[in-house]
């Protein structure tokens, strides 16, 4: 949401129905190693979710698509689908769009674990992609700037951070 790193035409808030945003995922490349996970995002089943939806030409979308399943398939912890998102602004505008949906047969797949689990795994973390509280700390800031409020993620990055837990101060 935050780093989409391809050439896009437009970006826009939009909403996913049938799936909520979840650190539900271990990470052994991107943040965190085999030895010590951290946790990543990945959509996982029910509920919704803010984001942004990102439109890209039809001479991009090959080498896209390409890069988006290096990125996100390293190990193979989504499954690559097409959703209906509906673009904020126009409820009745609705486009298909690539989601990476977390595997719940997934060996990496960590499903529901408690604050306090999570902050032990984030804070372990770092990886390829570097520090796993900055992805955590990046993906509030980025929610913030849509107006998005995720009570979980705010809490953790504010515990993170070291800011009080009302409100997390932008850098």
């Amino acid at each position: 949401m935050w780093r989409p790193d391809f050439p896009f035409l437009e970006r826009r808030p939009g909403r996913l129905i049938g799936a909520h945003r979840a650190l539900c995922v271990f990470s052994h490349v991107h943040r965190g190693t085999p030895e010590k996970p951290g946790l990543v995002l990945g959509l996982d089943r029910g509920g919704a979710c803010r984001g942004i939806a990102y439109r890209v030409s039809s001479e991009n979308r090959t080498q896209t698509v390409a890069y988006l399943r290096e990125r996100e398939q390293t190990t193979m912890v989504y499954r690559e689908v097409t959703r209906a998102v509906w673009l904020e602004g126009s409820p009745t505008q609705r486009v298909s769009a690539l989601c990476y949906v977390a595997d719940r047969g997934h060996a990496q797949y960590a499903g529901r674990l408690s604050i306090e689990e999570q902050l032990r795994y984030i804070r372990q973390g770092h990886g390829r992609s570097g520090a796993n509280p900055e992805y955590v700390i990046a993906t509030v800031r980025a929610l913030e700037a849509l107006g998005c409020r995720d009570e979980t993620l705010h809490v953790l990055a504010e515990r993170l951070s070291g800011a009080p837990e009302s409100h997390l101060e932008p850098i």
